[in-house]
């Protein structure tokens, strides 16, 4: 039957009803998937499979390991069937002669003769480098520019007001309740809010601290 093509980027799906096998290219993953054999043997050790599940017994122990599957799909038919799976995907596969390499259309560079990993593709690798200049330039303008001129980062900034939990989005009162954002110290002695800090009570004069 001779030598047979595509050693090491194909899975074998066979089982004992017939033959199937999965191509993949080297360098992106995708791949063709041949069409299902029937294998008129295997069907045939399925059934005495199924009479020994039935009736227990010899045959039933001899067909449960994939062993005996892989006895019952191995041999010249199986050889056959991966020889002409080989011959239908071969179309879409190229090997490169740089890396030996199996690789499909999209990662063949029919210019250079070569796959895309031993020669990239020139108008591929330069969108990929100006998009990634384009990137490299936002971050620099956006670390040039001021966007804190505005915000007053001096006073005590909360998330949420302290009085009603409403969220704060900046200010000094809250657009919920009114009251002051900036924690306050309640005098002991009047009860009278203070702002955070205050050493005396701005009400009665009583010391807070």
């Amino acid at each position: 039957m001779g030598f047979i093509e595509f050693t090491d980027n194909y899975e074998d799906l066979s089982t004992d009803t017939g033959f199937q096998f999965k191509f993949y290219c080297e360098r992106c993953g995708n791949g063709y998937m041949s069409g299902f054999r029937p294998y008129a043997a295997g069907r045939a050790a399925g059934l005495l499979r199924a009479a020994g599940n039935l009736f227990g017994g010899l045959t039933r122990r001899m067909g449960d390991t994939a062993y005996d599957i892989q006895r019952a799909v191995g041999g010249p038919a199986h050889d056959k069937a991966l020889k002409d799976a080989v011959q239908q995907v071969r179309v879409r596969f190229h090997q490169c002669s740089r890396c030996g390499e199996w690789v499909c259309d999209q990662c063949w560079n029919a210019e250079r003769s070569l796959c895309e990993n031993c020669a990239p593709d020139a108008q591929e690798e330069l969108a990929a480098m100006q998009a990634e200049a384009t990137v490299e330039q936002l971050r620099e303008r956006v670390a040039e520019t001021d966007y804190a001129s505005d915000t007053n980062v001096a006073d005590t900034a909360v998330a949420q007001c302290p009085h009603c939990g409403a969220k704060v989005t900046g200010g000094k009162f809250c657009n919920e309740c009114g009251k002051p954002l900036a924690p306050q110290v309640v005098c002991p002695k009047c009860g009278a809010e203070n702002p955070a800090g205050a050493g005396f009570c701005s009400e009665c004069g009583e010391k807070l601290v």
